[in-house]
Protein backbone atom coordinates (compact mmCIF):
# COMPACT_ATOMS: atom_id res chain seq x y z
CA UNK A 1 0.00 0.00 0.00
CA UNK A 2 1.45 3.29 -1.18
CA UNK A 3 1.15 6.53 1.40
CA UNK A 4 0.66 9.71 0.08
CA UNK A 5 2.02 13.24 2.19
CA UNK A 6 2.29 16.81 0.24
CA UNK A 7 2.97 20.36 0.94
CA UNK A 8 3.74 23.60 -0.50
CA UNK A 9 6.67 25.65 0.24
CA UNK A 10 6.65 29.42 -0.39
CA UNK A 11 10.11 29.18 -1.57
CA UNK A 12 12.25 29.38 -4.83
CA UNK A 13 13.28 25.96 -5.76
CA UNK A 14 16.87 26.47 -5.54
CA UNK A 15 16.27 27.02 -1.82
CA UNK A 16 13.71 24.23 -1.20
CA UNK A 17 16.35 21.64 -3.27
CA UNK A 18 19.48 22.95 -1.05
CA UNK A 19 17.18 22.53 2.32
CA UNK A 20 15.92 19.20 1.53
CA UNK A 21 19.09 17.55 0.43
CA UNK A 22 21.80 19.19 1.96
CA UNK A 23 22.66 17.54 5.61
CA UNK A 24 23.77 21.06 7.33
CA UNK A 25 19.93 21.13 6.61
CA UNK A 26 18.20 17.98 6.43
CA UNK A 27 19.37 18.01 10.35
CA UNK A 28 17.42 20.77 11.50
CA UNK A 29 14.09 19.62 9.83
CA UNK A 30 14.14 16.07 9.73
CA UNK A 31 12.02 14.94 12.73
CA UNK A 32 8.26 14.46 13.53
CA UNK A 33 8.11 16.11 16.72
CA UNK A 34 9.57 18.77 18.99
CA UNK A 35 11.21 15.72 21.49
CA UNK A 36 13.01 14.33 18.74
CA UNK A 37 15.93 15.54 16.68
CA UNK A 38 18.69 14.35 13.73
CA UNK A 39 22.28 14.92 15.14
CA UNK A 40 23.44 13.04 11.73
CA UNK A 41 22.74 13.54 8.25
CA UNK A 42 25.14 12.56 5.45
CA UNK A 43 23.88 12.36 2.15
CA UNK A 44 25.22 11.60 -1.90
CA UNK A 45 22.27 13.00 -3.70
CA UNK A 46 23.15 11.12 -7.20
CA UNK A 47 21.54 7.81 -8.52
CA UNK A 48 23.32 5.13 -6.61
CA UNK A 49 24.69 7.30 -4.08
CA UNK A 50 23.43 6.23 -0.25
CA UNK A 51 21.93 8.54 2.48
CA UNK A 52 21.52 8.41 6.17
CA UNK A 53 19.89 10.41 9.02
CA UNK A 54 19.83 9.48 12.76
CA UNK A 55 16.79 10.40 14.34
CA UNK A 56 16.73 10.17 17.68
CA UNK A 57 14.57 11.27 20.80
CA UNK A 58 16.49 14.11 22.69
CA UNK A 59 16.76 12.38 25.72
CA UNK A 60 18.44 9.83 24.43
CA UNK A 61 15.98 7.12 25.32
CA UNK A 62 15.52 5.79 21.42
CA UNK A 63 17.37 6.60 18.38
CA UNK A 64 17.65 4.67 14.56
CA UNK A 65 18.69 5.23 11.35
CA UNK A 66 16.96 6.07 8.32
CA UNK A 67 18.91 5.10 4.77
CA UNK A 68 19.14 4.10 1.65
CA UNK A 69 19.64 4.29 -1.74
CA UNK A 70 18.80 6.33 -4.51
CA UNK A 71 17.77 4.65 -7.31
CA UNK A 72 16.64 7.94 -9.68
CA UNK A 73 17.42 11.60 -8.93
CA UNK A 74 16.62 14.15 -11.50
CA UNK A 75 17.64 18.06 -10.21
CA UNK A 76 14.68 20.36 -8.94
CA UNK A 77 11.72 17.70 -9.80
CA UNK A 78 12.49 14.27 -8.52
CA UNK A 79 14.21 12.19 -5.94
CA UNK A 80 13.53 8.43 -5.79
CA UNK A 81 14.99 5.95 -3.63
CA UNK A 82 14.79 2.39 -1.33
CA UNK A 83 14.97 2.20 2.02
CA UNK A 84 17.31 -0.27 3.92
CA UNK A 85 13.85 -2.88 4.24
CA UNK A 86 13.38 -2.32 0.57
CA UNK A 87 10.05 -0.09 0.55
CA UNK A 88 10.13 2.49 -2.76
CA UNK A 89 9.81 6.36 -2.10
CA UNK A 90 8.94 8.60 -4.67
CA UNK A 91 9.30 12.49 -4.14
CA UNK A 92 7.86 15.01 -7.12
CA UNK A 93 8.80 18.53 -6.58
CA UNK A 94 6.74 20.98 -9.18
CA UNK A 95 7.52 24.83 -9.26
CA UNK A 96 4.34 26.74 -9.40
CA UNK A 97 6.04 30.14 -9.36
CA UNK A 98 6.24 31.54 -6.66
CA UNK A 99 5.90 27.95 -4.24
CA UNK A 100 6.91 24.58 -4.89
CA UNK A 101 4.69 21.63 -4.14
CA UNK A 102 6.09 18.48 -2.69
CA UNK A 103 4.52 15.17 -2.63
CA UNK A 104 5.95 12.37 -1.11
CA UNK A 105 4.86 8.51 -1.74
CA UNK A 106 6.04 5.77 0.29
CA UNK A 107 5.84 1.94 0.71
CA UNK A 108 3.54 1.18 4.16
CA UNK A 109 5.84 -0.97 6.48
CA UNK A 110 3.19 -3.89 8.17
CA UNK A 111 4.13 -2.89 11.94
CA UNK A 112 2.69 0.41 12.66
CA UNK A 113 -1.30 1.31 11.48
CA UNK A 114 -1.29 3.43 7.97
CA UNK A 115 -2.32 6.86 9.78
CA UNK A 116 0.06 6.51 12.56
CA UNK A 117 2.62 6.49 9.53
CA UNK A 118 1.30 8.78 6.99
CA UNK A 119 0.76 11.44 9.91
CA UNK A 120 4.43 10.70 10.97
CA UNK A 121 5.93 11.66 7.89
CA UNK A 122 3.70 14.31 7.29
CA UNK A 123 4.87 16.04 10.13
CA UNK A 124 8.32 16.01 8.85
CA UNK A 125 7.37 17.43 5.64
CA UNK A 126 5.41 20.07 7.48
CA UNK A 127 8.54 20.28 9.68
CA UNK A 128 10.42 21.05 6.75
CA UNK A 129 8.09 23.67 5.58
CA UNK A 130 8.49 25.39 8.38
CA UNK A 131 12.00 25.66 8.34
CA UNK A 132 12.33 26.56 5.10
CA UNK A 133 10.23 29.54 5.36
CA UNK A 134 11.75 30.63 8.32
CA UNK A 135 14.78 31.43 7.14
CA UNK A 136 13.52 33.72 3.95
Amino acid sequence: MDITVETTVNAPIEKVWAYWTKPEHIKQWCNASDDWHAPYADNDLRTGGKFKTTMAAKDGSFSFDFEGVYTDVKEYSLIEYVIGDGRKVKITFTDLGDSINIIEVFEAENENPAEMQRGGWQAIIDDFKKYTEASI
